[in-house]
Parts: C-alpha cells; sequence; structure tokens
C-alpha cells in the first residue's frame, strides 16, 4: 500500500468494490448484492475464486449446476426483491458464459437486474487459441463474450485493471436504474484478472445507493389527465413496473375511487389480490373475458408501468382503432408506444400527480358496475372448471385450483413458458400481493425450478415457493432440485405431466397443421403407441427430493398438505389432460401459410386474415 492506495488485483478489487455496495429502501440499509451462484472452471477460479472465497461471509457463493439456470434463479431472486437486491452469476469462458446468454434475455425482457461476470481469454493473446476459444479469423477480438451485447443493458470487457473504477459504478447505476433496468456484462479476461494494480482506497469507500424515482413532467400530467377526464368508458392496464414501484396499493385505491377498472398484464399479476372491487383479471391472448370485453369497449386506455407486449394488446386486436392510450412508465420508449399520451416517470409519482391534477372527476359508476358484473361472471365460470372430479386425468384448471387451495397466503406461485402461464394466470386466485411469479417475459421453459430456488432464497424462510411446471419444461432443465436441497432452499414443485408439449400442439392443430413432433405420440420414437414414460417422483428422489406420484386430485390434495409438513424441497408430479383448456381471451397473430394443400390450415389462413383486419398500425 502507498499513501491513499491499495494494491490488488483487478479480481480482487472488483469482489471488494462489490462487497461494500449498500441499498437503502423503506428505511432499511441492506447488502446491493446479496451473493453469488458460481460454477467455476478455468476462466474463472484461479483469480475470481480466490477473491470471492476470502469475503465468503460477507458475500455468500452458492453452487450451481448449469450456467443459464442458475443465472434464472438470481434473476427470480431481483424479483421477488422487487429489483432491490441484485445477484451475481459467474462462468468460466467458452460454453459456461455463452450457457447464461439465454439468461440474460430473460432479464432483459423483463427488465430485471443481474450481474453476469465471465471469464474471456487473454487479451496478450499469447497462448491463443486457449481452450474453450472460438477464433473469428478477420476479428481477433471477437470472443463468445460478445453475444452477450444484444441481450443485456451494460455491456464491458475489462481490458486493464483501472478499468473498473468507471465500469462497475456505471454497471450498477444501469441495473437500478427504473428506465434502463436490466442485465449488466462483465467480461473478465484471465490475463487481467490476475494484473495487480495501485486502486484509490476511496474507491472502495461504503456507497449506500437508492432506487431513483423520477417525477413526470407537469405538461404530461396536464395532458394525461385532460384526456382521462373525457373519458366515458376508460380502463387501467396494471403492469409489472407496478410491482417494482411499490404502487399496487396505491393504484388499486385510485381505481377505487375514480371508478375505473383495473385489469393487469402477466407481469403485473399479484399488485392486488383476486377479488378486489376493481380488478377485472388479466388482459389480452391469456386474459379474462372480462377483461377483453372492457378493453374492446375503452375510449381511454392507462396503461401503467407495462411494455404493452402482444400478449397484452391481443398483437394490438384488443382495443378500438380510435381509443386513446395515455402510457405512464419510467421507460420513455414504453410510454410512447401507439402514440400515447406519455407520462414519463416513476409508476407510483405519476400516479399520485395525476390523481392531483384529475380533481373531482371520477367515471361514470355505470362503468364499474359493468366491470364487476362481468367479472362476476368470469368467476362462476372458473368455479364450474375448477370443481374437483373424479376424472381420471384432471385438467390444468383443476390441478391449478388444488394448489391454490393448499397454498397459504404467504406462498409464491412460481411457473413459465408452455401451457401453464395461461392456466395459472387465468385460475390462479392471488391471496396476498406479490405472491405470484409466471415468467412470460421472455417466456423461457427451464425458469421454473430455478426460479423457484431463487425465491426460496429470497423468501427465507417466510413461505414457500410452490413451482407449476410441465413435463416438457421439467425434462428441460431440473437440475435446481439438487441444487435447492444441497443448499437447503425449500421448495414445492408440481409436474402437470401431460405427454410432451401440449400447448404448441393446441396451437399447431389450431392453426389446420396435423400433430407433430409436440406430444410424444407424435414424435419419431421406438413406440409411438406407448413411449417410455418418466417417473418424475423418482426421479426428484434420485436428487435427494421427497417425492410422491399422485393418482387423482385427491391424493394431490393430500400430497400438498404432506409436502406443507416436509423439511426440504418437495416434488408431486400428476398427470393433466393435454386438451382441456380455459377459455377466454384475445386471438394472436401468428404466421400461418398463404398456400398449402390442407384444407384446414387454408381455413385457418382466412381467419387470421380477418383477425388481422382489426390491428391497430401504430397510428
Amino acid at each position: 500500500m502507498a499513501g491513499n492506495t491499495v494494491r490488488l488485483t483487478m479480481a480482487q478489487a472488483l469482489v471488494r468494490y462489490l462487497t461494500n455496495q449498500f441499498i437503502e429502501s423503506g428505511g432499511e440499509r441492506q447488502p446491493l448484492f446479496a451473493g453469488v451462484f458460481g460454477i467455476f472452471g478455468h476462466g474463472n477460479v484461479t483469480c475470481l475464486a480466490e477473491a470471492l472465497e476470502r469475503v465468503q461471509d460477507r458475500l455468500p457463493t452458492w453452487r450451481g449446476q448449469n450456467e443459464q439456470s442458475m443465472a434464472l434463479a438470481a434473476i427470480a431472486y431481483a424479483k421477488a426483491k422487487l429489483r432491490r437486491q441484485i445477484m451475481i452469476a459467474t462462468s468460466s469462458i467458452g460454453p459456461g458464459a455463452t450457457n447464461m446468454v439465454t439468461a440474460a434475455a430473460v432479464a432483459h425482457a423483463n427488465r430485471l437486474p443481474v450481474l453476469l461476470l465471465s471469464g474471456d481469454t487473454f487479451t496478450n493473446r499469447l497462448p491463443d487459441p486457449v481452450l474453450q476459444q472460438v477464433e473469428h479469423f478477420g476479428n481477433p477480438s471477437t470472443t463468445v463474450n460478445d453475444s452477450f451485447r444484444a441481450v443485456t443493458r451494460y455491456w464491458d470487457r475489462i481490458t486493464h485493471p483501472a478499468q473498473i473504477l468507471t465500469s462497475l459504478p456505471q454497471a450498477v447505476a444501469t441495473m437500478l436504474d427504473p428506465a434502463d433496468c436490466g442485465p449488466a456484462f462483465l467480461g473478465l479476461p484471465q490475463d487481467v484478472q490476475e494484473l495487480a494494480f495501485d486502486y484509490p482506497e476511496a474507491f472502495f469507500a461504503e456507497t449506500t445507493w437508492t432506487i431513483p424515482r423520477p417525477r413526470p413532467s407537469r405538461d404530461q400530467v396536464a395532458a394525461a389527465a385532460a384526456l382521462l377526464q373525457t373519458a366515458r368508458r376508460p380502463l387501467i392496464i396494471s403492469g409489472g413496473g407496478v410491482r417494482y414501484s411499490g404502487a399496487g396499493e396505491a393504484l388499486a385505491d385510485f381505481a377505487t375511487r375514480r371508478g375505473i377498472p383495473m385489469a393487469e398484464t402477466i407481469a403485473g399479476k399479484g399488485a392486488v389480490v383476486h377479488d378486489h372491487p376493481a380488478h377485472v383479471g388479466a388482459i389480452g391472448i391469456e386474459g379474462t373475458d372480462a377483461a377483453r370485453a372492457l378493453a374492446e369497449s375503452a375510449d381511454v386506455v392507462v396503461a401503467l408501468g407495462t411494455r404493452l407486449q402482444d400478449f397484452t394488446t391481443g398483437s394490438w386486436t384488443t382495443f378500438a382503432p380510435d381509443a386513446r392510450i395515455i402510457g405512464i412508465n419510467a421507460a420513455r420508449f414504453d410510454a410512447m408506444k401507439h402514440r400515447a399520451v406519455a407520462v414519463v416517470g416513476d409508476a407510483l409519482e405519476a400516479l399520485a400527480e395525476l390523481d392531483a391534477a384529475l380533481g373531482e372527476w371520477r367515471c361514470d359508476p355505470a362503468r364499474m358496475a359493468e366491470a364487476q358484473r362481468l367479472y362476476a361472471e368470469w368467476n362462476a365460470m372458473l368455479d364450474a372448471r375448477q370443481a374437483p372430479s373424479n376424472v381420471a386425468v384432471p385438467s390444468y384448471a383443476q390441478v391449478i385450483a388444488a394448489v391454490n387451495r393448499a397454498a397459504r397466503p404467504e406462498d409464491v406461485v412460481v411457473t413459465a413458458a408452455g401451457g401453464l402461464p395461461g392456466e395459472t394466470v387465468k385460475n390462479w386466485r392471488v391471496k396476498r400481493p406479490g405472491t405470484f411469479d409466471c415468467e412470460f417475459g421472455y417466456s423461457c421453459m427451464g425458469y421454473e425450478i430455478a426460479g423457484g430456488w431463487g425465491h426460496a432464497m429470497a423468501m427465507a424462510g417466510q413461505g414457500t415457493p410452490i413451482v407449476l411446471v410441465g413435463d416438457g419444461a421439467y425434462l428441460m432443465m431440473n437440475s435446481d432440485i439438487y441444487s435447492s436441497v444441497l443448499s437447503g432452499h425449500k421448495m414445492i414443485v408440481v409436474v402437470c405431466d401431460n405427454g410432451g408439449f401440449a400447448v404448441i400442439n393446441r396451437l399447431q392443430t389450431g392453426m389446420g397443421g396435423a400433430g407433430f413432433n409436440n406430444l410424444f405420440t407424435d414424435c419419431r420414437v421406438a413406440n409411438r403407441e406407448a413411449p417410455p414414460h418418466v417417473d418424475f417422483a423418482a426421479h426428484a428422489r434420485a436428487m435427494g427430493a421427497h417425492a410422491r406420484h399422485c393418482d387423482s386430485l385427491a391424493d394431490l390434495e393430500a400430497a400438498l398438505e404432506w409436502a406443507q409438513t416436509t423439511d426440504a424441497t418437495t416434488v408431486l408430479s400428476i398427470a393433466s389432460d393435454a386438451h382441456a383448456w380455459t377459455p377466454g381471451g384475445a386471438d394472436w397473430y401468428v404466421g400461418v401459410p398463404e398456400v398449402s394443400p390442407r384444407e384446414a390450415v387454408r381455413e385457418a389462413r382466412r381467419a387470421q386474415e380477418e383477425f388481422r383486419r382489426k390491428q391497430r398500425l401504430g397510428v
């Protein structure tokens, strides 16, 4: 040490900086980085791991089984913490790094923070080509880590130890920016990790961050208030940004006082409980018929904290052509979509200012009465479809309802991709705000069990994650059952076994195609009539979990009661119907062949063309 500097390797300095970052939220100060998910290899074990081992009491490192799944667990942790704490995922170079690209895309699409640290090839190139290096003949500086550029909000390759002095603060600021939030990536070449540098001691001073709450322009608020005051049939859409801003309670109060029905996106589900008087359920392709009817009749739509993905907008067919949109979002890019009256700012702050600007205005009570009538009809339909029965193979609706009844208010349901998003969004009745997580921004199969592990870490015993996963997604990524047993983070996993990728089979056959390569019985297998069956319970037991197979809904209900009493991750499997789906929701823009020898395909094409004529074209 000389003067006000301290000599450290780049890897040591990076880790020391991370351990001295804190965040204050709600009057509580805690470490910003809660831990590291790590798989070590030659690109990060000799330098970065050496630095992490020294601080394991302050920055715990958790051993994952797959780089993609541990990064997905980190994303779920950030979601559970409402983006107020961040996990780190580190990999070696080569396949370890590229395994995390999919997870980076999940974080990017969902606007969630995760810090990704991957080893990289040598900047001096003396030993080139090294193990796992992909060579680009015309561009020798390109490595596989360049693939992260498309799926991260902040990307840097550290080619000199001094560069972290400017790069790390920018990476942190990006991950905490409500408008720009997403994954940050740092490529760490092996020869740079080992280099020592005289770092200023001030760089390692404890720093306390806060989440900024940008307030909107007064002019934007005034314009939005003026438009909303003209509305006779308004509708609120509550997105994921409402949850991350902590605006759920305020929005529910606003909707009730102003008499505006409140729909939700998939990311926004859980901001309010299922039976809130202003709530009409999810909107869009996987939404309720109540929300669809209200959207189709709306003259002004208040889109709060949503990026208006096609599953929310019914591929932009759900709203009337002359409906006006008020876009309230921290991100300008999202706020101004479809010529919306943009209000750029934090959801909670913007809502408060809009509320003040509205004065005494209140929507005609007939609008809320209509919404409550439509939602009551929807819930009556759910009651009928969810009712327990003695059917040999229950529907998703019946399985989800059984899990919902067994879940405690503090338990969190976790799912993703396949048929379960639509079925859980429609059928799951939220008992307590913040207890629903469906990864559908990127619709990533494999998030489910990894996400459950991340939630279990974040919940720290205050409730249990209940993971709903299809057999296809289970087969794709299940090793974090072992991770959770190894680390002592309990979750309950319910495997719905419907014989393959059933929801894609539904789309395939619904658009006139023949069933092909989705259900196991439609695949090229040795015995198509009786393909080998996976014993999911036995498989889970082999990884150290408790497990049972359930032969009926009654078995499942008894097993769920048992699962709440076990001391470790518990897996339950049950056969589910591959062809029974909950009705409701909007249509979807998908590619259908213009020409085909199959009449069913030609008919589907005609229906798609008719559907597309209802689309708003961005104006």
